[in-house]
C-alpha cells in the first residue's frame, strides 16, 4: 500500500489555512461561499465562474467557485483537489447536469474527459489558475508529459451547451 498523496498547497503559504487533507477548511468554505456569490453576480474576472449543482446527499443546490480554462475553443473545469472533491462527486451523481452562473444562470452539461486526454487541458488550466495550480505536484511550466503522469488524479470536465441537449450559445461565448 502506498503512502497517501499530500496536497502540495498545504506545505506552506496562505493556502495551508484553506486546505487540509485535500479538503477545504472552515475558513475556505466561508471564503469560497462569499466569493462564489460575488462571482455569480459577475463582479470578478471572467475566468472565474460559479458552478451550481445539486448535492448528492440532500438535493440542495451547492455553489462552488472555479476557474474556467479555454483549450482548443472549448471551456473546461478542473478539480484542483482531485477526485474526492465534493463538486466532482456531485456532478458525477447528477449525470453532468449543472448550472453556470455569472450574472445570470444557465444550464449546462459537464462532460468528464478521460484521463489520457487531460494532460494538455491541465497545462492550459495551470496557465490561468494561479492559486489552483499550487495543488498540483508539477510546475505550471512543465512539459505536457509531466501532466500525463498526474492526469488520472485530477478530473477535468468540458462545459457543453445546455443540459438536456437544448440548443444554446456555446459555453465559450456566454461564460
Amino acid at each position: 500500500m502506498s503512502a497517501p498523496r499530500q496536497d502540495p498547497a498545504e506545505k506552506s503559504g496562505y493556502l495551508r489555512y484553506f486546505y487540509r487533507n485535500w479538503r477545504p477548511t472552515r475558513i475556505a468554505r466561508v471564503w469560497n461561499g462569499a466569493y462564489a456569490w460575488t462571482t455569480a453576480l459577475g463582479l470578478t474576472p471572467s475566468i472565474l465562474l460559479t458552478l451550481q449543482v445539486r448535492s448528492r446527499h440532500d438535493g440542495r443546490l451547492t455553489s462552488t467557485i472555479l476557474v474556467g480554462a479555454d483549450f482548443h475553443g472549448e471551456r473546461y473545469l478542473v478539480s484542483m483537489l482531485g477526485t474526492g472533491s465534493e463538486w466532482v462527486q456531485n456532478v458525477r451523481a447528477a449525470g453532468g447536469q449543472a448550472s453556470i452562473k455569472r450574472g445570470r444562470s444557465r444550464s449546462v452539461m459537464l462532460t468528464e474527459i478521460p484521463p489520457p486526454e487531460r494532460a494538455p487541458i491541465l497545462k492550459a488550466w495551470c496557465a490561468v489558475a494561479t492559486s489552483g495550480r499550487k495543488h498540483l505536484p508539477v510546475p505550471h511550466d512543465a512539459p505536457v508529459s509531466a501532466f500525463e503522469a498526474i492526469a488520472g488524479d485530477y478530473p477535468v470536465f468540458r462545459i457543453d451547451g445546455r443540459a438536456g441537449g437544448t440548443p444554446g450559445p456555446s459555453p465559450a461565448e456566454s461564460v
